[in-house]
Parts: C-alpha cells; sequence; structure tokens
C-alpha cells in the first residue's frame, strides 16, 4: 500500500523536519510520496539548513519529495529579487533566515548573503500537489473555480476566518479529488482535513492511504524545544540581542505568538 506523508510548516526548525524525516522512515515502505507543505523559511533558527536539506531531494529509493510553496518563500522571494527593502519579511521573521545565511548581531541586513541558487530553487516551487483522491496546497483553494484556475494568491495566501467557509472549502469535489490543505490553516475544517500545527516546539505529519479518498489513516508527532527556549540559548552565542536587533526588525528576539503577523 503506497502512502503519502504531508510534513506542515516547518518556520526553521530543521530538528523537527529531521525527526519527521526519520519517524517516516522508520514506517514508510517504498513507494512512498512526501509533500512538504510550505513556510519552511523565518522565526526558527535553521531555515538555510532546511532548503539545503529539501534541495538535495528525499535521499531514500523509491521515495518521491514533493515541495510546495508557502506564503514566507514568497516573502523571501520577493524580498531577495523585487522588492526595494527588505521591512515586509523582517516583519515577518525574515531576520531570523538572514542569520541563519551567516548575518551576525549588529549587521545591517543584507539580502545578498542569500544564495542566487536557494531563490531559484524557491521560485520553481509548485503552488499545489494533486493524486488521485486529494488537492494538497498550502493555504487553501477558490470552491467556485477549477483547479487549473485557481489564483496563486489564494492557493500561498487564503486565510479562513470562520468554519463554514473552511469546510465548504476543504469538502469540495475537483475532478474526482477532493481539496486537503493542511499548511496555514490551523481549524478543524471537515471530515477530511485535520489540525496539523501545535506548539512552537511540535510539528505534526499526516498519512495517507494513496488507495483511497478522505483524511490520514495516522498523524505522526515529533516534539522538540519549543522556539523560544532555543532562541534564548543561542542568543548568548550567535543571537543578536534585542538592542542589536533593530537592523532585523527585532523579531528574532520576540516570542514566537509575537512573530505571528503573517502565518
Amino acid at each position: 500500500m503506497s502512502k503519502t506523508y504531508a510534513i506542515a510548516d516547518l518556520h526553521g526548525r530543521f530538528d523537527l523536519l529531521e525527526m519527521a524525516l526519520a519517524c517516516i522512515a522508520e514506517r514508510a515502505e517504498p513507494p512512498a510520496t512526501l509533500v512538504t507543505l510550505g513556510d519552511y523559511v523565518d522565526r526558527g533558527p535553521d531555515s538555510r539548513k532546511i532548503i539545503e536539506r529539501l534541495m538535495a531531494g528525499p535521499g531514500r529509493d523509491g521515495w518521491r519529495l514533493i515541495c510546495l510553496k508557502g506564503n514566507h518563500e514568497d516573502i523571501m522571494w520577493q524580498t531577495c529579487r523585487r522588492l526595494p527593502d527588505v521591512d515586509w519579511w523582517l516583519t515577518n521573521g525574515g531576520g531570523a533566515t538572514l542569520i541563519s545565511y551567516g548575518q551576525h548581531k549588529g549587521d545591517q541586513a543584507d539580502v545578498a548573503v542569500v544564495p542566487a541558487a536557494h531563490l531559484d530553487w524557491i521560485e520553481q516551487l509548485p503552488l499545489m500537489h494533486v493524486d488521485a483522491h486529494r488537492v494538497f496546497v498550502h493555504a487553501g483553494i477558490d470552491p467556485n473555480c477549477s483547479l487549473d484556475e485557481q489564483d496563486a494568491e489564494d492557493v500561498i495566501w487564503k486565510l479562513y476566518r470562520d468554519e463554514t467557509t473552511a469546510a465548504t472549502a476543504s469538502a469540495t469535489s475537483y475532478m474526482g479529488t477532493i481539496s486537503m490543505h493542511m499548511g496555514r490553516s490551523s481549524r478543524r475544517t471537515g471530515p477530511t482535513l485535520i489540525r496539523l500545527r501545535g506548539t512552537p516546539g511540535d510539528l505534526q505529519s499526516g498519512v495517507f492511504d494513496d488507495a483511497r479518498p478522505g483524511g490520514p489513516i495516522e498523524v505522526l508527532e515529533v516534539n522538540g524545544e519549543p522556539i523560544e527556549k532555543m532562541l534564548s540559548d543561542r542568543r548568548s552565542t550567535d543571537m543578536p540581542s534585542r538592542s542589536a536587533m533593530s537592523a532585523f526588525g527585532g523579531e528574532a528576539d520576540i516570542t514566537i505568538s509575537e512573530c505571528h503577523v503573517c502565518f
């Protein structure tokens, strides 16, 4: 029985990604598909490591890795390639990402530290993955449009403001597929959508049977240190102090709840 494993937002938590991959490896029998649902960067300390790990591929025979684009990758790419300043990125956790690329306390934010190859990889990330029974996206879909007519803004940015709207979207059928978005929304929104966001120290992955429609047959959870503790531990060495973080918008020294300007 082939399975698909969907991994939710990582936000710089390379430790949780490695634990999730190890947990999946203990259970997965090839062929297996791994879908990472975007938001690999920002807030956490190891965005660069996550990108490099995903760029390297699945690393196991019989595994297929599909990396989707999230809104934080969009922010990062837009800032590094198009925008005249870094304010938008920094107010959404970008300072921690720049630090992961080698910036130090007291430095002026410099997007040139991000390798062009990483930005090229982000640019070509797909917005959705469609299998026989489901559609995986980072954020959401418009139930009034076919899959090939979806607006990229909805796919990577959509927020469901109430349970009714989200439930309608999550249960809509497209050409025999059931929409299954599990990245940005943390709400339970119907029988085919589950909560995949825990505390800042947890990561959940949904396991899906490729042979049948519906929700996950299992949810795998790994647990690490809360991000506040990780940042506190690193602050004494390679993380900037609050005063020095002015060049980075101050976000790497703020608790994760205060960083949630953009999900």
